[in-house]
């Protein structure tokens, strides 16, 4: 049988990545050199680095190097004397703040998730709390047909269930596969914004994942709102009576 998927087996995409550049930022020397550099928007070469920081040069190409290969620093190549031609001297390593956005939090956040729906829903020209909800089913449906394409050609209800749980993780939801096929989904990516406004981001969750169920193809399932403290409001559930096997319901849905 395939396995099902849950959120403890399998980390979100670049989670992994992301824990490694903050951790890479606890060597006290490195993250005095990762300041320095970023605080100089032109960047900052090996030798005045080394200097700011009170250290050989070597080590300060060590560290900024690693810096580097984390992705919290970029490098390149320029001559810092700004002349060209014969004699002007070897392009120095010069390194500067990434552009790369690096965030990380414990429970995971999706902050721009939220943003991307209220802005669809200000500038749609609609009523805004119904605008919310059309956008968060219209996002919904792409999150779903994502899912229902990874999982592959005529999937079973257990791959759909696994595949589903990938993209829904992606998204900071948390999601697991309790004992009787429903996914419960443990954390909330808009909190605390969600207990502030608990009415309108609870129901914009039950829009996005009614439109995701609904492109996913997994017969048998809705989404419900079930509010729970510390976990989302909606589960996907399966309704009672739903027919269909882990092999065949989802491969003809």
């Amino acid at each position: 049988m395939e396995p099902t998927h849950t959120a403890a087996e399998s980390p979100p995409p670049g989670l992994e990545e992301r824990i490694a550049a903050f951790a890479s930022l606890a060597d006290p020397t490195r993250r005095r050199l990762y300041l320095y550099a970023v605080s100089r928007p032109e960047g900052v070469g090996r030798d005045e680095a080394a200097e700011a920081a009170g250290i050989t040069r070597a080590l300060a190409a060590f560290h900024l190097d690693r810096l580097t290969s984390d992705g919290l620093l970029v490098a390149d190549y320029r001559r810092l004397t700004g002349r060209t031609g014969p004699g002007a001297g070897r392009p120095a390593k010069i390194y500067r703040r990434s552009p790369k956005d690096l965030s990380f939090s414990v429970p995971q956040r999706n902050y721009e998730l939220l943003a991307r729906l209220l802005v669809e829903a200000l500038t749609s020209g609609d009523e805004p709390s119904d605008a919310l909800l059309d956008s968060a089913r219209a996002l919904g449906r792409n999150l779903g047909n994502r899912a229902r394409s990874q999982a592959g050609p005529r999937p079973s209800r257990r791959r759909l269930l696994a595949s589903a749980c990938a993209v829904l993780d992606e998204c900071g939801f948390g999601p697991g596969v309790d004992g009787a096929g429903c996914v419960q989904l443990t954390n909330c990516p808009f909190h605390p914004l969600s207990t502030e406004y608990r009415d309108l981001v609870c129901h914009a969750n039950l829009a996005l994942l009614t439109g995701f169920v609904s492109e996913l193809g997994l017969k048998g399932y809705g989404a419900i709102l079930r509010r729970h403290d510390g976990a989302c409001c909606v589960a996907l559930e399966r309704r009672p009576g739903a027919e269909g096997d882990d092999a065949t319901d989802a491969a003809t849905a």
